[in-house]
């Protein structure tokens, strides 16, 4: 429950975040006549988002047992996978979005009603969608599947909430710290999707090993017991993964946390160091040379300067003579 309220106040937030910008750019700009647009794209968006959940919900119903666990393998990765792009994306952009929303809508107040709508519309969509999959493979996964949609939902209320404190100004938090904490728990939330993933299509017979366990601590954790159900709600933790599970769940976890938590753009400052240095060992050269290049200038006029001197004082004698 608690991987979903976080997966719903996440991308909730984000929603909220960009619905809030886009309403006050229009307000403060004088265009408050062209807010209804705006709310038509967030609420097309809502409903894409939960007819695609519903969708994968009752679409699946119709597969065999085989064909469900290879769909929700396949659904796990790609949701992981959006997680992973969503919570570096917002790392790496959350100090411009604002100055990139208003670009956009700039563009959309120029190009039309239309393309106001299609602005909310995408920008808020894109959260849906992906909050949409990543719950319906929680619900999938888990044995109460109202646990997880609760969570999710208690997240997006949460997130509206916070989003309309802080369009009041009555909510000021450190947007960075959160996004940053609360992308470190999703890559964790979602390397244990994965690895859950990697069993469904170990069951689908698509991938083997499934009879190859890593370890087996049921009789310590068992699934039934509280704390083995908020382990397996919470992180997608299961008492007995096979070896290929343990794998991919490592090999996943490890480098992407730290390059998640590792200084933005800390691999383009080697580079800028290595140029501002190699531009501190050029300058020197660069001023010894402005240096001769001065002084034959100044010599040059020296010596005009002299023999000027020498043909004013010819003339002079030349006239005294006559």
């Amino acid at each position: 429950m608690f991987s979903n309220f976080l997966i719903g106040l996440r991308e909730g937030l984000e929603a909220s975040l960009v619905v809030c910008i886009l309403i006050a750019y229009l307000v403060k700009t004088g265009n408050r006549n062209r807010l209804l647009p705006i709310w038509v794209g967030v609420s097309v968006a809502v409903v894409v988002s939960l007819a695609f959940g519903a969708g994968l919900e009752f679409g699946s119903q119709e597969m065999t047992f085989k064909a469900q666990e290879a769909l929700g393998g396949s659904l796990s990765i790609v949701s992981v996978g959006l997680v992973t792009w969503m919570v570096f994306w917002m790392r790496r952009t959350a100090r411009h979005l604002k100055k990139e929303l208003h670009g956009k809508l700039d563009a959309a107040l120029a190009m039309g009603t239309g393309a106001l709508v299609a602005t909310a519309l995408l920008a808020v969509g894109r959260e849906g969608l992906e909050t949409s999959l990543f719950v319906w493979r929680a619900v999938h996964a888990a044995d109460d599947g109202w646990h997880p949609m609760i969570g999710a939902l208690l997240g997006i209320v949460t997130a509206v909430v916070l989003g309309w404190l802080f369009y009041r100004g009555a909510l000021k938090i450190n947007l960075a710290k959160f996004f940053t904490w609360t992308g470190g728990m999703l890559v964790v939330v979602a390397a244990g999707v994965l690895a859950y993933g990697v069993h469904d299509l170990q069951e689908a017979e698509f991938l083997g090993g499934l009879q190859n366990r890593a370890f087996d601590i049921s009789a310590t954790i068992p699934p039934d017991s509280w704390y083995g159900t908020l382990l397996k709600g919470t992180f997608n933790f299961q008492p007995d993964p096979t070896v290929l599970q343990v794998t991919v769940w490592a090999l996943y976890l490890i480098p992407t946390l730290a390059l998640f938590l590792a200084p933005v753009g800390f691999g383009r400052s080697v580079g800028a160091t290595d140029q501002k240095a190699q531009k501190a060992d050029e300058k020197p050269e660069a001023d010894s040379a402005g240096d001769g290049a001065r002084g034959s200038d100044s010599a040059e006029h020296d010596g005009e300067r002299v023999r000027d001197g020498a043909r004013r004082a010819g003339s002079r004698s030349g006239s005294d003579e006559v």
